[in-house]
């Protein structure tokens, strides 16, 4: 696979109130360990209603000519209203030089679920040689067991922008009613992970979303393969509104086979 050299543009569309409330934010690309291409960055909703069935569609162009498209889904089956959601869009293929791609993203207006799953306690930890992650508690306060129960955390950088994503279940997968469940999210990629200074998180199960504010303590914790401090944040400072539906066609730096 060869460096991408990237540019902004954006892109406005005459479109539905409903779709202009949900757009694509701060989202930014790097080649990972795996030697992948990949484009994180987070789903806003900012409209009245809950939406699921949410996919992102990437084109990436060459001279004007479509080279390559893929899609991913938001990690959360949810998204409800005022909240965001988190993507990690991969590209497993080698598609030759690239200079420019566009984002946008489909949805439906779901039912909305209850929001009582709540992360009740979050911190980095440093594991074997120099791995981190995030280790947590996370409750179910509904009245019924939650199934498929899993954590998502968007990691960020001191400038507040999205450096990564990463998301775990909880061992066992479920989580009865008024119960709590240890979560370890891994931070897989070492050179995302020297940048991480932040981190939010949202959790969900197959019944449940979460609720609206997470209480996480805060903190300093000094990890030895990252090169500073780790600040640990309720609520990071991250959106940076650009214009429009959510063509944004953003810089992709060139990279060599």
């Amino acid at each position: 696979m060869k460096k991408l050299s990237l540019f902004l543009i954006l892109i406005v569309f005459a479109i539905p109130s409903a779709f202009a409330d949900v757009y694509i934010d701060n989202e930014h690309e790097y080649v990972g360990n795996d030697g992948m291409l990949h484009i994180v960055g987070e789903i806003i909703n900012e409209s009245d209603k809950p939406i699921n069935q949410v996919e992102i569609n990437a084109i990436f162009y060459h001279d004007g000519n479509v080279v390559y498209e893929t899609s991913t889904e938001n990690l959360t089956n949810m998204i409800m209203p005022e909240m965001k959601g988190a993507f990690d869009l991969t590209v497993i293929e080698d598609v030759g030089y690239i200079d420019h791609y566009t984002l946008d993203v489909n949805f439906k207006i779901a039912q909305p679920k209850e929001q009582v799953i709540e992360i009740t306690s979050s911190e980095f930890t440093q594991g074997p040689v120099d791995t981190i992650s995030i280790q947590g508690t996370v409750a179910n306060n509904g009245e019924i067991t939650a199934n498929m129960v899993k954590v998502i955390a968007t990691l960020y950088d001191r400038d507040g922008n999205v450096v990564a994503v990463s998301e775990a279940n909880t061992k066992p997968d479920y989580l009865r009613a008024n119960d709590e469940s240890f979560f370890v999210i891994p931070i897989i990629d070492r050179d995302q992970a020297d940048v991480i200074v932040d981190y939010s998180l949202v959790a969900e199960s197959e019944e449940y979303t979460a609720v609206p504010e997470f209480p996480l303590g805060s903190g300093v914790l000094l990890v030895a393969s990252l090169s500073a401090y780790i600040a640990l944040t309720k609520n990071p400072s991250v959106i940076t509104r650009g214009l429009g539906y959510l063509s944004n066609t953003k810089r992709v730096l060139s990279y060599l086979r």
